[in-house]
């Protein structure tokens, strides 16, 4: 059985809020927001001797937030432990480590503007950067790390904010969104049917006292298209989720389509790999067994990325999008050292 971590954190943790209206939302999320920070011994001895440290900011996939990945769990490690870990083996820089609650109404975040579940993208960039900055002594870089959706919104946010982000490592984010999304769409309409159709499958699920195992893969479809391609709000459709294709006949509808491949990193890259040049450190990788095909997508952005000229790490591993927490080690040791 895989080996638990025992190790008691015995760095420098804090939770903090910040409330921005950057965050208002047709979902009636709170623009509250925690954030949790975590600073190694060797950190801690850094900052009080005058000196300041980059910071590494973990956003987190789809389902889960920044919080979890600090709680307990047997047979793991939380993200504490592994920084103070890899720093006390000389493997990692110290850095401080941002943890923050970025969960949604809707199962999770793609860390894009939307109407929908708030401006991801601006919030980060314009009210969570200068928090950070106000409250540590940083060194003026900042990285985005994470796995499928956060590894997602850590590379579409270097295209998107391309002056403010340092450092982007992308575990397994989602790439290829025709080669992702398109075969589930038949599954996603059938199962909302039985509600009648989207609109009312989302509220259904906004007060339903369960989820089921179909409603998961639904749930994100719908935060999909609330992400890529909301729609204005009526009378039948408060929030404005539309799916990109016909309820009935499952056929795609072009127009929508291409509001959500914008939002491909296959075809941003072609307007903003500029801002991926700029980084000090790209790193990229995926399993070659991945469940949701992502590793397809992932060949074919690299295969851009070189015909582009932007400098980056690849990494194909054997291995699924489920338990891949060890390549963090890799992402963080590189990414800490790259932006100290």
């Amino acid at each position: 059985m895989p080996k638990h971590a025992f190790s008691p954190v015995r760095g420098q943790i804090e939770r903090w809020v910040i409330d921005s209206s950057l965050l208002d939302n047709r979902l009636g999320d709170p623009t509250e927001r925690e954030i949790l920070t975590h600073i190694s011994p060797e950190g801690v001895e850094i900052m009080l001797q005058g000196g300041a440290l980059p910071v590494l900011i973990y956003l987190a996939p789809f389902t889960s937030s920044g919080h979890a990945r600090a709680g307990w769990k047997a047979f793991a490690e939380t993200l504490p432990q592994r920084h103070e870990r890899l720093v006390a083996t000389g493997e990692m820089s110290p850095v401080i480590l941002v943890m923050p609650d970025t969960f949604t109404s809707l199962g999770g975040n793609q860390f894009v503007d939307s109407p929908v579940l708030g401006k991801w993208s601006t919030w980060m960039a314009e009210a969570l950067k200068p928090a950070i900055q106000s409250r540590y002594s940083t060194n003026g870089n900042f990285g985005l790390v994470g796995k499928s959706s956060g590894g997602y919104g850590a590379v579409m946010n270097a295209m998107l904010q391309p002056h403010v982000w340092d450092g982007v490592a992308c575990h397994s984010g989602d790439v290829g969104f025709e080669t992702m999304f398109m075969p589930t769409f038949a599954e996603t309409i059938t199962h909302v049917s039985r509600y009648g159709g989207v609109a009312s499958y989302v509220e259904h699920i906004r007060n339903c006292k369960s989820l089921s195992g179909p409603d998961f893969h639904s749930l994100m479809i719908c935060a999909m298209a609330a992400s890529y391609d909301p729609r204005p709000p009526s009378d039948g459709n408060p929030l404005g989720i539309v799916l990109p294709l016909n309820e009935k006949t499952a056929v795609l509808e072009n127009d929508a389509w291409s509001r959500w491949m914008a939002f491909d990193p296959l075809t941003m890259v072609e307007t903003g790999h500029e801002g991926l040049s700029k980084l000090k450190y790209f790193f990229i990788d995926c399993g070659s067994r991945d469940q949701y095909h992502i590793q397809y997508g992932s060949r074919q952005f690299i295969e851009r990325l070189e015909a582009l000229n932007v400098n980056h790490t690849w990494e194909e591993f054997d291995g699924t999008h489920s338990g891949i927490d060890f390549r963090l080690d890799t992402s963080f040791a590189q990414l800490s050292k790259s932006l100290s």
